[in-house]
């Protein structure tokens, strides 16, 4: 009689480690999509910068020396200025965040409707499981990797600061974690959370949705079969859908995260997300929440 123990060592790692399997194979798939379109994140972190009123107040002239530029302007602004191979800097913290929260939202969701929900009788999921335990695994997974989110907007407008003149606040991405953490403790660490993990709920509220209602939709009322047209059809617009909920929040986001701190790690510019919101749509109108949507949007 063959021991069941033995049996376990003979099955494939995937099934002997599941969950385990799941977040190395999230972070792998995460890192490829990452290096691929980070070009596109840089540039919509540098389009959410620009114009920020609240700078006037520490008599920044960053606002008026940075002129309006579209996404494609700013992205060869950045070649010429920088060079070619700053659309990528930041990456590593970037592919850092991008592992802690694919990896961390698969194993999470995975958890929550196998555990926590289940499926019905009939073994069907629910769409309103799906988008709650989207939302909960987006969540937690985001803020698993604030640390690394924070961390990656602040490198990503290095390149900016020594435009402008102004010294350079790391040496590295380690020296950054380091630096962050002798100033503001752990808690600096976890900078600009609240905004993060709202928007990883509206942009996955909007993706889960969208992308499945979408889907269903062309498969029942058009000619279209279920294939990568359809599915690429699905993902543009539950992209965009996702864009439009989730952008204002990701601007809210970058500008805390990114905004000059005393000794103790304190922001000098905003007080809290909220105080955020309201000098931006006061000193830049509603529309500088939108600041950056195109390439964010072409990003998902």
């Amino acid at each position: 009689m063959s021991n069941p123990e033995d049996e376990e060592r003979l099955l494939p790692l995937a099934q002997r480690w599941p969950r385990a399997s799941k977040f190395v194979l999230s972070g792998c798939a995460a890192t490829v999509a990452e290096l691929a379109t980070f070009p596109l994140d840089l540039t919509k972190t540098r389009l959410q910068m620009q114009g920020e009123a609240a700078l006037a107040r520490l008599g920044d002239n960053a606002r008026e020396s940075a002129p309006y530029r579209g996404m494609v302007r700013t992205a060869l602004g950045i070649i010429q200025e920088e060079g070619f191979l700053k659309l990528w800097q930041g990456v590593t913290p970037a592919i850092y965040r991008h592992v802690v929260y694919s990896g961390g939202r698969m194993v999470t969701y995975e958890h929550l409707r196998e555990v926590v929900f289940g499926k019905s009788e009939d073994k069907h999921y629910p769409l309103w499981k799906s988008v709650i335990g989207g939302m909960m695994a987006g969540v937690i997974g985001q803020f698993l990797a604030n640390p690394a989110d924070l961390v990656k907007v602040q490198m990503q407008m290095e390149g900016k600061r020594k435009l402008e003149g102004k010294p350079l606040r790391f040496r590295g991405v380690h020296h950054a974690f380091a630096k962050i953490l002798a100033e503001g403790g752990i808690r600096g660490l976890w900078a600009g959370w609240v905004p993060n993990i709202q928007r990883a709920a509206l942009v996955n509220m909007g993706d889960l949705t969208t992308y499945d209602t979408v889907k269903h939709y062309l498969i029942l009322n058009t000619p279209l079969e279920d294939n990568i047209i359809t599915h690429g059809l699905s993902s543009l617009c539950s992209g965009l859908v996702a864009s439009v909920l989730g952008t204002p929040a990701d601007v809210i986001k970058s500008r805390i995260m990114n905004q000059p701190r005393d000794k103790q790690g304190r922001g000098l510019l905003y007080k809290s997300s909220s105080d955020c919101l309201i000098q931006a749509v006061q000193g830049e109108g509603f529309m500088s929440l939108y600041k950056g949507f195109l390439p964010a949007w072409l990003r998902m």
